[in-house]
């Protein structure tokens, strides 16, 4: 994978200034829709992150943009798009908006949870809906929080308590939820509701210090009914069920890497255009400091190290998506090349959107320009689960030659 280096005339944080070529000669006017609303969003990032809250109009800006059918297949009347090229639209949003593009990933996600439990009548109801009547999903799936149940009442089913976490909830025209069926919490299963369901409440209550317009506040149900055909099925567990944390995990890859890129798009424009060089220096320009161009060489070999995991990782889980029969050594595989590339883009992350003030220097720091953002962003997400459970997994795989064992995080 390569990338260009464009030389900047003015600062203008919503063109980009290096990428990935990220999208093949074929894909046509998908293009188009990914750079007009990769700008559109860009054009209010900062003030947006500022504010918090929900995105309302960039929401639908998403809803607009027809991308919201990526993953759907073509059958269904969706774009039927493969799983690497959709991770490369979600990096390339989360670059200049990454609230927005955690919201467009979890579409996916949401659609890809219909295609892995649903039956294939379920499949062609939920998926059908979503394409003719423009449905934007969210969720309420926290595996990790106890606090809603369902149960048995005769003919149908209810739900009763609460889910945190619940990323696209507020706002969104159907919800994916996950419970406990019953009183044992590993016998998980998936449901699919309108919103509107009486009894659910979407609350906004969502106040990370970074991904803060990502409406992921909490959901309550009171005596939510939920029809036989709402669960999603058939029952059980099998490796390519499994897939969807994989999916999960590899969509927070995607976002990290997007917030490296962006930090660095940002970083570079600034310090040839806005940084002035230290009197110790002896340099005419900030871009001529010595320690400068050494940081961000090391920066950019940190990017560029990450990426090509990523994408490998989305090649390899690629192909066990469309496996009907997964092993659970090739599930085990994949789920190892996923952990890889998670670590390594955390990690890069993480170091770009902190360190990039050393070379910007004190301005930088000035809220107008929300650099601080992509740091805060990264720093939320990959709280999501402990990176050192990742790494243990890659070192006792070394040590004993076992994968992973399916979770909720790996």
């Amino acid at each position: 994978m390569t990338a260009e280096l464009r030389l900047p005339h003015a600062f203008d944080s919503s063109q980009p200034l290096f990428e990935p070529r990220l999208f093949p000669a074929d894909f046509g006017n998908r293009t188009v829709k990914v750079e007009r609303l990769a700008r559109r969003l860009a054009a209010t990032a900062v003030e947006r992150d500022r504010a918090g809250g929900s995105a309302v109009a960039e929401r639908q800006l998403l809803r607009d943009s027809g991308l919201l059918t990526l993953a759907i297949p073509q059958q269904y009347g969706g774009q039927g798009l493969v799983w690497p090229e959709i991770y490369r639209i979600i990096r390339h949003l989360a670059a200049v908006d990454s609230s927005l593009a955690h919201l467009f990933a979890f579409q996916h996600l949401q659609v890809a949870t219909i295609l892995l439990f649903g039956t294939a009548d379920q499949q062609r109801h939920w998926l059908s809906r979503t394409v003719h009547e423009r449905w934007f999903w969210g969720n309420a799936t926290n595996g990790r929080d106890t606090g809603l149940k369902l149960s048995r009442r005769e003919e149908h089913y209810e739900l009763n308590g609460s889910k945190s976490f619940c990323s696209g909830a507020l706002g969104a025209d159907a919800l994916v939820i996950s419970a406990p069926r019953g009183n044992n919490p590993e016998d998980r299963v998936f449901v699919v509701l309108p919103s509107q369901r009486e009894g659910l409440a979407i609350n906004d209550d969502w106040d990370g210090f970074g991904q803060r317009q990502t409406d992921s506040g909490t959901v309550q149900f009171e005596n939510v009914f939920v029809d036989t055909s709402e669960l999603l099925g058939p029952s059980g567990v099998s490796p390519r069920t499994t897939l969807r944390a994989c999916l999960s995990q590899l969509i927070l890859t995607q976002l990290y890497l997007g917030n490296a890129q962006g930090a660095l798009d940002a970083a570079l424009r600034y310090t040839r255009e806005n940084t002035r060089p230290w009197p110790a220096s002896g340099a005419a320009q900030a871009s001529e400091d010595p320690f400068i161009q050494q940081r961000y060489g090391e920066l950019w070999l940190r990017y560029r190290a990450a990426v090509p995991l990523a994408e490998q990782a989305a090649q390899r889980l690629q192909a066990a998506w469309e496996r009907p029969a997964l092993t659970a050594a090739e599930r085990a595989d994949v789920a190892l090349a996923i952990s890889e590339a998670k670590v390594v883009a955390a990690q890069a992350a993480l170091d770009i959107t902190a360190q990039i003030f050393d070379n910007m220097g004190a301005r930088s720091t000035s809220s107008r320009y929300g650099f601080d953002r992509f740091w805060r962003n990264v720093r939320v997400h990959t709280l999501h689960d402990p990176l050192d459970y990742k790494v243990r997994d890659i070192g006792h795989w070394l040590l004993s030659g076992q994968g992973p064992q399916p979770s909720l995080y790996s």
